[in-house]
């Protein structure tokens, strides 16, 4: 595991990494001649290490009772920068070598977690990043055995599962809090409520498509377009459990329908119905089998009301093709940055000047994650998971909710963020907001 200490083997990185960006993109860039500045903050007075305990353990986790609150936070930052493979131990890479793209993500990631940093610390919000290359040869066992980890206040990652189970069970051994930044599974973990899902489940997806399909129209045909796989099977069984659990006096029942490129158009009109809105959910995660069904869909638009939801997947797909102009279709996500909002056009204006390029969704992430809860641990201290979902918001609305591996157990699994945006997908314009799940 290496930690990141040669800034300058990371900025020959960051400078390439914002070439590709200047190259691949389809409009042109300027630079902007000013910086947009931050909403001011008063600073932060200096404090000392106290420890303080609370009456009621919050969830009933010890832990949780106590008040400790440090002058600065150690924040160890996990991501896949790959710079053994990039750069093979040398500085900088060999001429005529061009940064490889799977690295690009890290980076950026890594990034928006640095621009964060400084702008915290412009607001008397002191931390200290410690950042590793989780596609190190050496591996996070390696690191945690090292002690290297031993006192961070905060752990957050761009992780794959392995990574994630291996830092999680330190994480609970040593009750610092864990944040997952970008994986979407809770990697089988249900036993540390020190950890906390950014990214949301395809079941909390599931749910939230249900709540919307259900509530979203005043009549309506729901439909559950599936294949005969164990992953769709799966997110199949997750809907209708969904179902099952909603507290709603009005939901209409969800209609089953296996999917397969040999189902007919008159197979599907017998499913759909003209005196009402046809809500046909689509657990399809792949391009192709995602437009397989709602090309099959688009047979019967012009003689059904139709409104296709998929998941969230679908945010990178591209529906352009001439047979589904004018179908309204959907996807559910918990990130959805508009960049109109103060945060947004200060990373922007970043980036134009120092890099003459756009920042991408990953440089969104790594800043507000770390601006959010840099805030909690300035707010609250080390244990602040009573009072997760009261940091500022910056363009996410985040909301942390407890998640139990079985009913009745008194202490969670882990901790989720709920919040699901419903996304409209547009032919020519952005995609537009349609509702937020909280």
């Amino acid at each position: 595991m290496i930690q990141i200490k040669n800034v300058r083997l990371l900025l020959a990185g960051m400078a390439l990494a914002a070439f590709v960006y200047a190259c691949s993109s389809t409009k042109p860039v300027t630079t902007s001649t000013s910086v947009s500045t931050m909403p001011a903050a008063k600073p932060a007075p200096a404090k000392t290490e106290t420890k303080k305990t609370i009456t009621k353990a919050p969830f009933n986790v010890p832990a949780f009772a106590r008040e400790k609150k440090k002058a600065a936070y150690n924040i160890a930052v996990f991501a896949p920068f790959y710079l053994d493979s990039a750069f093979a131990g040398a500085s900088d890479l060999p001429p005529g070598r061009s940064l490889p793209r799977f690295a690009l993500p890290g980076l950026e990631f890594y990034e928006g977690v640095q621009l964060a940093a400084d702008t915290l610390q412009q607001q008397g919000i002191n931390v200290k990043l410690f950042v590793y290359d989780n596609k190190s040869r050496q591996n996070i066992p390696t690191l945690i055995s090292s002690g290297a980890l031993d006192s961070m206040d905060l752990i957050m990652g761009s992780l794959n599962a392995v990574e994630l189970k291996d830092l999680s069970e330190f994480a609970r051994n040593k009750e610092i809090n864990l944040v997952s930044a970008t994986y979407p599974n809770d990697a089988g973990i249900n036993n540390n409520p020190f950890l906390l899902l950014a990214n949301s489940t395809l079941r909390t997806h599931c749910e939230a498509l249900q709540n919307f399909a259900q509530k979203g129209f005043s009549t309506r045909n729901i439909l559950l377009f599936h294949r005969n796989s164990p992953l769709e099977k799966k997110l199949a069984e997750d809907f209708k459990t969904a179902y099952n659990n909603m507290d709603y006096d009005k939901k209409s029942r969800i209609r089953d329908v296996v999917f397969d490129n040999n189902i007919t158009d008159q197979q599907m009109a017998n499913y759909l119905l003209t005196d009402r809105p046809n809500v046909c959910i689509v657990t399809a995660l792949d391009e192709a089998g995602a437009k397989a069904v709602v090309r099959k869909l688009a047979v019967q638009a012009p003689n059904f009301p139709l409104h296709i939801f998929g998941m969230p997947t679908w945010d990178v797909m591209k529906f352009k093709e001439p047979e589904f102009k004018g179908l309204q279709v959907y996807y559910s996500t918990p990130y959805f940055n508009e960049k109109n909002d103060v945060f947004s056009r200060y990373i922007n204006d970043y980036f134009r000047r120092v890099y003459k390029a756009r920042p991408s969704d990953m440089v969104f992430k790594g800043f507000e994650l770390t601006y959010y809860f840099a805030q909690l641990l300035q707010n609250d201290g080390v244990y602040f998971t009573r009072d997760v979902n009261n940091s500022r918001k910056l363009y996410t609305n985040y909301n942390f909710q407890p998640v139990y591996a079985q009913e009745g157990e008194a202490v969670p699994a882990y901790f989720e963020n709920k919040n699901i945006y419903i996304i409209q997908k547009s032919d020519s314009t952005a995609d537009l907001r349609v509702s937020a799940n909280q």
